[in-house]
């Protein structure tokens, strides 16, 4: 006979997470009416702006911004590859030898 098992209600993994801040009452005023032309509730207003700001930080941030002589020599670069050196060969040949693929 099979035992009886029970499930746990899976939790919403979106809203798992709870973060908590202390402001200023005249600040969270301001949030709030932000929010009311937003036409959101202030949580959603809080996490959205959130997000969008930390979307334009790692933006910013994980970018490669290359100056058009530094770009220019990283294309030829690619189109005209050096050979490799002899230290270059050895890590490949050593790479290799311990790795499996």
């Amino acid at each position: 006979m099979r035992a009886a098992t029970t499930h746990k209600p899976v939790k919403n993994p979106a809203a798992d997470d709870r973060i908590t801040a202390r402001i200023p009452h005249a600040k969270r005023v301001i949030i709030e009416r932000a929010a009311s032309i937003y036409g959101a509730t202030l949580n959603q207003f809080i996490v959205q702006t959130a997000l969008d700001r930390a979307g334009e930080i790692l933006e910013r941030e994980e970018t490669l911004r290359l100056s058009e002589r530094d770009a220019l020599t990283f294309l030829a670069a690619l189109d005209n590859p050096p050979e490799p050196s002899s230290q270059l060969i050895s890590a490949l040949r050593a790479h290799n030898q311990l790795v499996t693929c």
